[in-house]
């Protein structure tokens, strides 16, 4: 989904408005429909569905949003509050009509014109809420002052006790730039409405954004595909168009078999939790290759797996003697995922160029199988099969000749270079996780949380792009699936359970519901 400037999201509401008949009132009623959904969402899975909703409200039109919200929820018999940075009498245009609608229907609203009555406020919060920030919109630049700055901090400081969702972007961050030029709002959940704004979608913006969902406003497609764009977010939408129709009369070897290389003495978890994924994808048949030393825990962890054992090395990794035995079977595979746990002992890199120069099926570098092509890009960029690297950025700068801190200065810059380089989809893994392809636009994903970063989660999201390939994703349609399916399924475990407890087996437990959500059967 391509993102757009502030400047262009208001012409597209304006020539909605005067061109397609779709008045603001009803562009603003539309929005609020889905900030409530949103709220709705997080308050079943984090909140078991018993919530009391605040919203904070500017004068604009990003309260017109949260006005028109909060008449939502408290239709879905949700307990509903508002509070008004400023004056009721200082409300105008179609933020009035819905601030009206909303009195009329008996919502409380407190109005808090003064930095001095936030403060007040401040003292009273409770905890166990979910806060709805609808502060400032997009036409707000430099930073807030008065009532405003007041309640952007009033949210930033009862956040340790509430889940935060923010109405199109955080109040307080710029949403061309991503830029914080004072206190911005930190929000667990943006709802950004119409479509992805790009300040949203830079380094900037990472820690103020949490999770980004889209609210849909009706804008006609016609309109919004007159524009072109360098960044995309990587949607829902997206994904669903991704993930192919299944026939009635459809078997498993219609579904594509991927196979598994990995593993070592003290690594079994690595490609059993990439196996396990790709189990999880829809592919038919999966297939994993690891050596004789632990292949009993890997064969046990999954009743569904084809688990072969491989001669080791002398540490216990699988030893390229082991080829001779998979060469000829090749062919049985629609996609091959290398590298989990694999160890970077000189026989990983022997695996990983044969893998390169006489496969032809997409191949899933991870892991050990990039930290042995330390500074070979051009190895990469002379496959004979399309190749997909999941790279964190320590391997990114190992890849590259490097610092991590290199990397981490341009994220973006970085993984378009390294498309460039390996003439392979990058996904260069991390909050904001980015995939690059030579010639096409740098996608971002949004989802995801800081609990997964944890052990064995790459090993996941190895398997489950793996498994997307072995189905006959394109490897740039996989990996952005992949990474959205992923973070999405690390989102709903984390509001199951917590960020601090969360592990890759809640991620891979959680990718049945987040499939069902994402895609209609």
């Amino acid at each position: 989904m391509k993102a757009i400037t502030s400047t262009q999201m208001r012409e597209l509401d304006r020539i909605a408005s005067a061109e397609f008949d779709i008045p603001g009132f009803e562009l603003m009623r539309r929005a609020g429909q889905g900030i409530a959904s949103t709220a709705e969402y997080l308050a079943e899975k984090a909140r078991g569905g018993d919530t009391f909703f605040q919203l904070i409200a500017g004068r604009g039109n990003n309260g017109g949003d949260a006005f028109a919200a909060a008449l939502f929820l408290h239709e879905d018999k949700y307990e509903v509050e508002v509070l008004l940075a400023g004056s009721a009498s200082d409300v105008k245009g179609d933020a009035l009509r819905h601030l009206s609608k909303m009195r009329a229907a008996g919502i409380p609203l407190i109005e808090l014109p003064t930095k001095e009555s936030w403060d007040d406020t401040l003292r009273d919060a409770g905890a166990g809420e979910i806060i709805i920030d609808g502060i400032l919109g997009i036409g707000i630049k430099g930073p807030p002052r008065g009532p405003i700055a007041g309640a952007i901090h009033y949210i930033n400081t009862i956040a340790e006790d509430n889940l935060i969702v923010s109405i199109d972007v955080p109040s307080g961050l710029d949403a061309d730039t991503g830029e914080v030029p004072g206190e911005a709002v930190i929000a667990d959940i943006t709802a950004t409405i119409g479509m992805p704004k790009i300040g949203l979608l830079t380094q900037n913006a990472i820690p103020y954004v949490g999770s980004l969902d889209v609210i849909g406003i009706g804008v006609p497609h016609e309109l919004t595909s007159a524009y072109e764009s360098s960044l995309h977010l990587i949607s829902g939408w997206d994904v669903r168009r991704t993930i192919p129709k299944r026939a009635r009369a459809a078997h498993k070897g219609n579904f594509g078999h991927v196979l598994i290389i990995g593993g070592a003495i003290g690594y079994a978890g690595a490609p059993a939790m990439s196996a396990q994924a790709a189990l999880h994808s829809g592919v038919g048949l999966v297939t994993v290759l690891v050596p004789n030393s632990i292949y009993p825990i890997v064969a046990g962890s999954a009743l569904e797996l084809m688990t072969y054992p491989g001669e080791c090395t002398e540490t216990g990794s699988l030893s390229t003697k082991a080829w001779t035995l998979l060469e000829p079977r090749l062919p049985e595979f629609k996609a091959i995922v290398v590298g989990p746990g694999m160890t970077r002992h000189p026989d990983t890199a022997d695996w990983v160029r044969n893998l390169l120069l006489k496969g032809n099926q997409p191949i899933l570098l991870d892991a050990d199988a990039l930290n042995v092509l330390e500074g070979q890009v051009e190895l990469l960029a002379n496959s004979r099969c399309p190749v997909v690297i999941t790279p964190h950025p320590g391997e990114l700068a190992r890849l590259l000749g490097c610092t991590v801190e290199e990397i981490q200065k341009n994220r973006s810059a970085a993984a378009i270079e390294a498309a460039k380089l390996t003439k392979a989809v990058v996904v260069l893994k991390g909050a904001g996780t980015l995939v690059a392809q030579d010639g096409s636009p740098l996608h971002v994903n949004m989802t995801g949380n800081p609990g997964m970063a944890t052990g064995g989660t790459g090993d996941v999201l190895a398997g489950l792009i793996g498994g997307l390939l072995a189905q006959g994703l394109k490897p740039f349609d996989a990996a952005c699936s992949g990474v959205f399916l992923h973070g999405r399924s690390g989102d709903s475990a984390m509001w199951r359970h917590s960020q601090a407890t969360l592990t890759a087996t809640d991620v891979i437990n959680e990718l049945s519901t987040t499939f069902r959500e994402v895609t209609i059967r």
